[in-house]
């Protein structure tokens, strides 16, 4: 039995750098969260994130970067790119139209290539700077989600997530 005091969907999303730019997509209006909103490439985490490879313990039963594994999963199956070097930027949680919660842990990472291929659910793609992302219609939180990152890469720390707006 689902039990939502307990019970949340896991899910990652990948800010994305080449050549200090950063890649933003455009959801399909057909999407039940935040249609036609500009995002990041990212989704839910599955057991095939680890199942189908060994434990990394003697005891069988633990997986290490397993949200690395799915964002690079995430990102190859949205955007075609591969990525490397990832880091952690927040976390936050949304409850979806259905009512379950989703928490999404956000990373970052560096795209190997700037070769794109969309997918069905994206309708367009842009690399932008940090000001470019903060002028399109996102889903709300991302563009200060690319402002951390950006933030990272020039001091080497990440600042806890705030409001852009005041």
């Amino acid at each position: 039995m689902y039990n939502s005091e307990k019970a949340h969907y896991i899910a990652v999303t990948g800010i994305i750098l080449k050549d200090g730019k950063y890649l933003i997509a455009k959801r399909a209006e057909w999407e039940p969260d935040f249609p036609g909103k500009w995002t990041v490439p990212g989704g839910k985490v599955s057991m095939t994130d680890y199942s189908h490879r060994k434990p990394d313990t003697e005891g069988g039963k633990q997986w290490y970067n397993v949200l690395e594994e799915a964002l690079r999963r995430e990102v190859r199956e949205e955007v075609g790119l591969e990525i490397r070097d990832i880091g952690y930027v927040t976390n936050l949680v949304f409850i979806r139209k259905d009512n379950i919660p989703c928490m999404v842990v956000s990373l970052f990472g560096y795209a190997v290539s700037d070769d794109v291929k969309l997918n069905k659910d994206l309708s367009e793609y842009k690399w932008v700077s940090v000001e470019e992302a903060k002028k399109y219609d996102m889903i709300e939180g991302i563009a200060e989600e690319i402002e951390m990152v950006d933030n990272f890469l020039k001091t080497g720390k990440v600042p806890e997530w705030k409001s852009l707006r005041k």
